[in-house]
């Protein structure tokens, strides 16, 4: 049975304090009212604590928004919601930006102000639990830094924190922006291994001809351009992990070289004729379905198995929306404090659309949405028309932002058309530089990188920087 939840209703004018305390009653919440700030405070001293407020904000005396400073002092979990006539909408903002959930403007209708209040319950109990499950979660496994309380999140932080105490080589699997790198961090740095070097590498970012190069070394003189010894990465990360993500992308060679170290524990240079004993512990990733990839001969089957001793599948963003909400204020906090912008929260309407939205980018998509919003937006609220979603298509509209001053009207075949387009069309007005198309996107160089792939992209610009790290 759920715990019934506590409402102090602050309001100085009878008839609106007697039908709140019906409505909410008539709701299922127990209720309390006061008829002045200085009973809301003097509840509060005597250590009453509630999961919500509900204060009118011109009270003689004492107002609204000392009541909400006394609520966040005493109580800093507890939500607060704001009651204002039109003449006091500007106070009612800055009271948002000092910790209030939201307000409702005089009059308004109880369905209303039940919505608002049953919105800010739910918001308040999402955080109680996640500071439980933080508390408990810092306690057994200390994965520090990874957001979610879902059932699906916390099953992957059980089974990172358990192998993170093991030798075992791990692969990690899903889709693209779903913390993969974040996981393999978490593993290395609550291993023994800690203090030793973590070397991340994409190997889909690396032409097949300088993989094994990148990886092992090289000596000199063993191709063109070897102009000196090189030391590989595998041996930069000795007595550390190295993360091999997207490793589906790795040539044949290169996977006879890894199938070799995880048998044995050495790598050889190229073009060198001694093998060399390294000591790293190997945590793989991909986006691809790597069995689908054996039974097609683009992955060697005893590799596979090597890799697969433990693994950890990350879910789509869509199917852990619980810890959304979560994410969102994460990030808010994260951007505002990084950017120096003043408090922002997101209206309903905005909250409601990101909860509906399906993101295909997963939370790497919700992170670039969140700073975006909180780098432009001039409101303290971030309302929904400021949102770079038409939910017709995340794509779609970064077009939209490349052409800027016109909206072209084409009439394109298939949506992988439009995104080719796009792709192109970037590419061209930013000179081929990678790095600028994926921020203007909102897409990782990853993800470009295998799009341009896909599409057999060939810019009509030379590659102006680093484009792939």
């Amino acid at each position: 049975m759920m715990e019934t939840k506590k409402i102090l209703v602050v309001e100085d004018q009878d008839a609106m304090r007697e039908s709140l305390l019906i409505a909410f009653k008539d709701a299922g919440y127990h209720v309390e009212c006061v008829p002045s700030g200085e009973g809301a405070i003097k509840k509060l001293s005597d250590g009453n604590v509630y999961d919500l407020v509900v204060t009118d904000l011109k009270m003689k005396k004492v107002n609204g928004l000392e009541v909400l400073n006394a609520v966040k002092t005493s109580s800093p979990a507890t939500e607060v919601i704001l009651i204002t006539a039109y003449g006091t909408i500007g106070t009612a903002v800055q009271a948002i930006r000092d910790g209030a959930y939201d307000y409702v403007t005089k009059p308004f209708r109880y369905q209303e102000m039940l919505k608002v209040a049953k919105n800010a319950l739910e918001k308040k109990e999402l955080k109680d639990r996640l500071k439980y499950l933080e508390a408990e979660v810092k306690d057994k496994y200390k994965f520090e830094g990874i957001i979610g309380n879902s059932g699906a999140m916390v099953e992957v932080l059980k089974i990172a924190s358990n192998v993170s105490r093991t030798e075992s080589t791990v692969l990690i699997t899903g889709e693209s922006g779903t913390g993969k790198e974040l996981i393999a961090r978490a593993i290395h740095y609550n291993g023994h291994r800690r203090s030793h070097p973590f070397v991340v590498i994409n190997c889909g970012a690396l032409p097949e001809n300088l993989q094994e190069s990148e990886l092992f070394g090289h000596v000199k003189g063993s191709f063109t351009g070897a102009v000196k010894d090189k030391v590989g990465l595998f041996q930069h990360a000795h007595k550390g992990t190295i993360f091999l993500d997207e490793i589906g992308e790795t040539s044949a060679s290169t996977q006879v070289k890894l199938l070799r170290f995880l048998q044995d524990g050495e790598i050889r240079q190229v073009g060198g004729n001694k093998s060399i004993h390294v000591d790293v512990r190997i945590i793989a990733a991909t986006n691809e379905n790597l069995e689908r990839a054996v039974d097609q001969g683009q992955f060697r089957k005893d590799l596979f198995y090597r890799i697969n001793v433990i693994r950890i599948h990350l879910p789509q963003l869509k199917e852990r929306k619980a810890d959304i909400p979560l994410l969102i204020d994460y990030f808010l906090d994260l951007y505002i404090n990084k950017l120096k912008k003043d408090k922002k929260v997101f209206s309903n309407e905005a909250m409601d659309t990101l909860l509906n939205y399906d993101w295909p980018g997963n939370i790497r998509e919700l992170q670039n949405i969140v700073e975006r919003a909180v780098a432009l937006s001039k409101n303290q609220i971030i309302g929904v028309e400021e949102l770079p979603l038409s939910m017709g298509g995340f794509m779609a509209h970064n077009k939209n932002i490349l052409e800027k001053e016109t909206i072209k009207s084409s009439i394109v075949e298939t949506l992988a058309e439009q995104e080719k387009n796009a792709i192109v069309e970037a590419m061209n007005k930013y000179g081929g530089n990678q790095t600028k198309v994926a921020q203007i996107l909102g897409i990782s160089t990853t993800t470009l990188w295998r799009k341009i792939k896909k599409y057999k992209i060939k810019p009509q610009h030379e590659i102006s920087d680093n484009t792939i790290v």
